[in-house]
């Protein structure tokens, strides 16, 4: 699933344009998110892809989404 990742005032924020869904991240494995899962503000985990060096912000990553259910 095609994912924009911004940064906001208080942190990472998620875009899904499929499913016209903006939330906060509100919890990541990894600091800077990049290469482990990223929960958004509605409970929906994601896959976030590797990058060696964090990506320069917003980008749109393909992130397979790990939750499959509403929360």
């Amino acid at each position: 699933m095609k994912v924009m990742i911004s940064e906001g005032a208080k942190g990472f924020v998620a875009y899904v344009a499929k499913k016209d869904l903006e939330e906060p991240v509100v919890a990541m494995e990894k600091p800077g998110m990049w290469g482990g899962w990223a929960k958004l503000g509605n409970g929906w985990i994601f896959q976030m892809p590797y990058y060696d060096a964090p990506p320069a912000l917003p980008i749109t990553v393909e992130a397979r989404r790990l939750t499959d259910r509403e929360e």
